[in-house]
């Protein structure tokens, strides 16, 4: 019998206990939320409700996958067109290796390219998995990330970084977010 999946939001919440160490997620004292079946293999709970793949509040499987390989990844290092973490990862090489060896889904090419394969998703209807996309170089889409819930997302950012969350909410990023897209519907 394969092992149960605990909700999203339950999982991140116990991975700062583990991340928190290294600055890259905040730690809280709130405990994980109750969770809920959603059909075989997958589950969700009530934060993770209308965040989650799907309308009616479930965790995609292959999109929980690709957020925990994400997280995965944190401290990485950086390298311009790199696509795996033994060379190093950049930003749309770490969205394709994630996708790839997570959901079994070929998404290759730039961020733009990347942002041309997927479906459009307001930023207030983003989900764990879905890409989000920002003009960093003064030219669209030119970084990606994988969000993975709370307003955070994963990414590599550039060459005196490794791979990290960020927030779309404060900071440098906030200012520079496009748009956001989904790969699973």
């Amino acid at each position: 019998m394969p092992a149960p999946r605990h909700s999203l939001a339950a999982l991140l919440a116990s991975s700062t206990l583990v991340l928190g160490g290294c600055g890259v997620l905040p730690l809280g004292n709130q405990a994980p939320a109750p969770v809920a079946k959603t059909g075989a293999g997958s589950t969700a709970s009530p934060a993770a409700a209308g965040t989650a793949s799907g309308d009616d509040g479930r965790i995609n499987d292959k999109a929980y996958d690709v957020v925990l390989f994400a997280l995965g990844l944190i401290e990485t290092g950086y390298r311009f067109g790199g696509k795996n973490p033994e060379a190093g990862l950049d930003c749309s090489g770490m969205v394709s290796y994630v996708y790839r060896k997570s959901a079994d889904m070929q998404l290759g090419g730039s961020a733009g390219g990347l942002a041309r394969q997927g479906k459009p998703v307001p930023a207030a209807r983003l989900r764990p998995g879905d890409l989000v996309f920002f003009n960093t170089s003064n030219r669209p889409y030119s970084h990606v990330g994988i969000y993975i819930g709370d307003d955070r997302f994963v990414h590599a950012p550039n060459s005196r970084g490794k791979v990290r969350t960020e927030s779309l909410k404060k900071g440098w990023f906030a200012a520079r977010f496009e748009e956001g897209r989904t790969y699973f519907d």
